[in-house]
């Protein structure tokens, strides 16, 4: 059966520094939900928990005070659509995670990226620029998230081949130089510890062979048994409108099948349930 799209995993409200628009709000995704027929969305707001120590001015008006405002609004309990409280969080240069034990189970899911590596400070030093030094602590980033005790059960890996892990012109270069052996071996991984892998680029950007290129991650993890969510990483409307057709299309592209749905496990102690 073919991959149903019923959820978007990974969506901003006002509360994230980077998208801080007043109509970005768990309402309004909501909303977004019902028209698409989506039964499940995710508030995964920028998140570094003060009590991680962290050397990042960004994150600091990131706390967990911050994204618990969008613990304010009450779901509708009859439109058949879950609203889950998640978070982005971040690994630093130190492959230290910005969400503590403690917080941890708190949130139904955690998107966690290691491909943020614009955070130059952060997640990087001013040297790391050269594209195979980026191909480099691209592997080194993935392998050390892999490598950490987290509840992977309720854990999203994201956007593994967005832009920011080196730059838009250069991106694709960078993934070029990680081997399909190497994909291999830290998508098995992914797999045994059933994680979720996230589906999260615009397909019509790539064009020619680029669509290959920008796949090719994908499809390889894929054949290792990998299980996959959409999330659009919307910060702002205008991406929400286009998200369902852009998920359609990546589901046609690598022939998902439903199977291959990864699946947030249920919690009834939601802190949207409070």
């Amino acid at each position: 059966m073919r991959y149903v799209v019923d959820h978007d995993l990974h969506i901003h409200t006002k509360q994230s520094p980077c998208s801080s628009d007043p109509l970005q709000t768990p309402a309004r995704i909501v909303r977004y939900a019902e028209e698409n027929g989506f039964s499940t969305v995710c508030l995964a707001d920028h998140f570094w928990d003060e009590l991680v120590p962290t050397c990042s001015n960004w994150y600091e008006k990131c706390d967990f005070a911050c994204i618990c405002e969008s613990l304010g609004y009450t779901p509708p309990v009859d439109n058949g659509v879950k609203l889950l409280f998640g978070c982005e969080t971040d690994i630093d240069k130190h492959f230290q995670l910005g969400v503590s034990r403690q917080r941890m189970e708190l949130f139904d899911f955690i998107v966690i990226p290691t491909t943020h590596m614009h955070m130059t400070g952060l997640t990087v030093d001013a040297t790391d620029s050269a594209p195979e030094r980026r191909a480099e602590l691209y592997v080194k980033r993935l392998d050390a998230l892999l490598s950490m005790d987290l509840p992977f059960e309720k854990v999203g890996i994201a956007h593994l081949t967005c832009p920011l892990l080196s730059n838009v012109e250069t991106h694709l270069d960078v993934l070029d130089m990680v081997s399909d052996g190497v994909f291999r071996e830290l998508f098995a991984r992914a797999a045994r510890l059933k994680t979720g892998i996230e589906l999260n680029f615009e397909l019509s950007c790539y064009q020619g062979e680029d669509i290959e290129r920008v796949l090719r991650p994908y499809r390889i993890a894929k054949e290792e048994g990998c299980l996959f969510y959409f999330g659009s990483d919307a910060h702002h409307e205008d991406v929400l409108l286009r998200s369902k057709e852009n998920f359609e299309a990546i589901v046609t592209a690598l022939d998902l099948r439903e199977e291959e749905k990864f699946r947030v496990p249920a919690k009834a102690d939601s802190l949207f349930n409070k």
